[in-house]
Formats: C-alpha cells, structure tokens, sequence
C-alpha cells in the first residue's frame, strides 16, 4: 500500500503540501514519537459544524433547499456519494438522498408533484422524494459548475457505488411492496451515467436482487459487483454479470459463505466465531428468487450456509481487495471493518477468495458504529460514524493499514457524516452532513508542509 509522506517540520499534522497530496505519494504512515497515530489533535470549528487538525479546513459546496441549475431544490438526507472523473477538466459528485415517501417536503420538488422522469409516485401522483442529485465540480478551482436533479421516484437512497465505466450505482435500503401506497415493488439497484445532464430513465437492476441494499462496489479486475446489505442478520453478495460493464443485460446473484460449512457467523455477539485478522477461505453460493417478495433472501441464503454479518454498510474497493463496515459486529457491537480479498479465479469457480475481520471495535474511542467508507490514496481508509444515540457525536475515523484506528474530524451538529469520497487527483476529501444536507470539500492549505 502506499503510504504518506511525512514532513520532518509538520510531523504531527501529518499531511504535507497542498491539500491531500500527501496522500498520494509514496511514503510511511504517519506516527508520533508518542506512539500516536494521524493527524494530530483536532481544532474546534468557530462555525461549530466539523473539528479538523490543524491545517486542514473545509467548504461547503452544496446546502438543502439551494435552488439548482435544473429549478428544483437540494433534497435533504444526503447519505452515500461516489466521486467520477469526467471530461474537459471536471469531475461529478453523485449523492444520494436516503429519502422516504412522508418527506415530499425535504424533497427536489419540495412537495409539488413533480413532473418528468420518476421510478414511482405515490396515490396522489407525487413524485416519490428518494433518488440522486449530481454537482458537476471543475478539477482546478474546485468551484461547482452546476448541481442537478439525476433520479426520482425511489425510496431511501442510503448508500452505493462508484463503476470503472463511469456511474455511480444507487441502492434502496427498503423493501415496500406496490400498493403500500406505492405502485412499484422497491429494493432495487439503480445506475446513474455521471455524464447525464439531467434525470436517467429510473430502470431497476432486477438481476442484483431485492433486498435492504446498502452499498454497491466494483472489482474492476473482473466487473464482479459486491453487494452490502443492512439487517442484523444480512449477507454479501457477489453479482456476476453476464456482460461486465453492462448490468442490465443481467447476471447471477450469489451469497458468500465460508468452505468450512460449520463457519457461519462473522458477528461474534454470543461467541467468538471468526478471530480479529483470521482469515477464513470462502465459497459462494447461487441464491434463487431474487425479486424476493417476502424481503427473505438473506434467511434462504443462510439456510444454504452463507455467512451471517451484523449490517453490512459501507463498500469500497481497495487495491485487490474489499472492506465494508459492519455497523452493530463484535462483542462490544460497536462494529467491524471485514475485508475480502478475491481469488485469482474469482467468479469462474465456486471457491472464492479469503475473507477477515480487519477491525474489531472493542470501545467507543476505538470505533462507534461504522457506516460509509472509502480508501484513501494512500490505503487507509476513512470511516463515518452513524451513532444511535439520543447525542451523538459521529466522527471521521482513519484506519491505517495496519488496523489502527484514529479520529480525522469530529461532526458537531447532531446528524451523520455519509458520502467520504475522494477527488480524481486525491487533493480533497468530500463529505456530507445528512441533515440538513451540507456537502462538505475538505483542504489542506497551500504551503501547510516543505
């Protein structure tokens, strides 16, 4: 993995040069003579929105209720968000509104009906509010060139996934079935072209199945889709695409399980049933009836010996291997951080690769509930906290690639961080605060190291 470069004059802040170029470049994590790890000790924001360490600082790009390019509004619940590069100098962030039917008002169209392109509507012909809006971001300046509504009419919008061929692949964490004031079945996988102007045709990728998706991750080796779910006792999936790079030509839905039939459990809530950095060799299994209209997939699959994690969040791929988050795992359930790492004949044979527990929290300081991920440049990832607590205080956290843990921004409004993503050149961290909806470049200043 590639590690930071350290400045000998700015060895506590860690990060050297302009905004998270450091990040890219060839190097050694950073550590203190303290035996500390990141970034150094966080600043409080006068604005009293997000603490960062010294050096860094932050911009808001985008706000609920902004009026945008296409006349609609910044819908609220921003939650996953991928970043894509996109031709003449520009790069798109598409970003998720995890949004339900009763909130038409925190919605694009803010509680009119809206006309145009929508996946469903509800009894009275509205629009429903869950979908995607993409800001189209100049690579130089960093100043947003326009925002857009990009799809409508889906429910709950919670995580995704970026794609090597250019969109980003937005996942309904919701099961409700037509005529539950609805008319369409939802639990779908949709795709977003980054390059789209306005709203996509709203077409559900059926063959991924239906379920509680969570987030959605590419290998791009092999177009192989990973697939997240949030339920206690939920599965990952793999989708093997009958043509890579072209998901709705459809494709075989599978669940991973361990080759060892009596390893079934990676939550370790009752026992331990899978050491901290065991690796266990894995198989996949072929699941049937993925349009699931009893929302039971994941208990099919079980039954079939898949292994059982405790809500599988976050995915992202690293380099030749995955991590997602776990939010409630261990015996603290205060979460875990798995990694799978394929097999070289990964998707041509049962057999699949090896799959660990990366991170096990053992303590709020350590980890308090995981959500989104991403991989840094450098191969640390950065983790957003989601609590359930009547007062939470939800943090960015880094995780070197050893497994340690430290705290990168500490959010100080009373809603989630979501959405962490780089930029095309790794110089600025994107994230959003859920609610209201503020979508956040985060920056080193110019000359901050030598």
């Amino acid at each position: 993995m590639i590690g930071l470069v350290l400045s000998r004059r700015t060895a506590t802040l860690g990060l050297t040069a302009s905004a998270f170029a450091g990040l890219a470049r060839p190097g050694r994590a950073v550590t203190r003579d303290s035996g500390a790890i990141g970034y150094g000790s966080l600043v409080p924001d006068p604005a009293g929105l997000l603490d960062l360490p010294r050096g860094f600082s932050y911009r808001i790009l985008s706000t609920f209720g902004d009026r945008m390019d296409d006349g609609l509004v910044v819908p609220d619940h921003a939650d996953g968000m991928g970043c894509i590069p996109l031709p003449g100098g520009r790069h798109a962030l598409i970003r998720n509104h995890e949004l339900s039917p009763q909130h038409g008002q925190r919605g694009a169209f803010a509680g009119n009906h809206g006309s145009g392109a929508a996946f469903d509507r509800d009894g009275n012909g509205n629009a429903l509010p869950g979908g995607t809006t993409t800001l189209v971001i100049d690579d130089a300046s960093g100043r947003v060139l326009s925002q857009h509504l990009s799809l409508a009419g889906t429910i709950r919008n919670c995580a995704g996934g970026t794609t090597p061929w250019g969109s980003w692949l937005t996942c309904e964490e919701d099961t409700t079935r037509a005529g539950n004031g609805v008319s369409q079945d939802h639990g779908w996988v949709f795709e977003v072209p980054a390059a789209a102007r306005g709203r996509v045709d709203p077409v559900p990728l059926r063959a991924m199945g239906r379920f509680n998706h969570e987030a959605a991750a590419v290998d791009p080796r092999t177009g192989i889709v990973y697939l997240t779910e949030d339920r206690d006792d939920s599965l990952l999936y793999r989708f093997l695409p009958d043509r890579p790079g072209s998901l709705a030509a459809g494709g075989r839905l599978q669940a991973l399980a361990a080759r060892d039939p009596a390893r079934r459990d990676s939550r370790n809530w009752t026992d331990t049933d899978l050491m901290p950095g065991e690796w266990l060799p894995t198989r996949w299994i072929d699941l049937d009836g993925t349009d699931s209209p009893g929302d039971d997939l994941r208990a099919r699959g079980a039954a079939k010996g898949a292994v059982r994690f405790a809500r599988g969040e976050g995915i992202h791929m690293g380099r030749g291997e995955l991590y997602f988050c776990c939010t409630s795992g261990g015996a603290a359930k205060l979460g875990q951080i798995m990694r799978y790492r394929p097999a070289s004949y990964e998707g041509r044979r049962v057999e699949g690769g090896m799959v660990q527990i990366f991170v096990e929290s053992t303590g709020k300081p350590m980890l308090d509930f995981g959500d989104n991920l991403t991989v840094a440049p450098n191969g640390h990832l950065v983790v957003c906290e989601d609590q359930y607590t009547e007062t939470v205080a939800n943090r960015l956290i880094g995780v070197t690639p050893a497994g340690q843990t430290y705290v990168l921004g500490l959010l100080r409004s009373q809603t989630e961080l979501a959405g962490a993503c780089f930029s095309p050149d790794g110089r600025t961290l994107y994230v959003n605060c859920y609610s209201p909806t503020r979508t956040l470049a985060i920056t080193m200043p110019t000359g901050a190291g030598a």
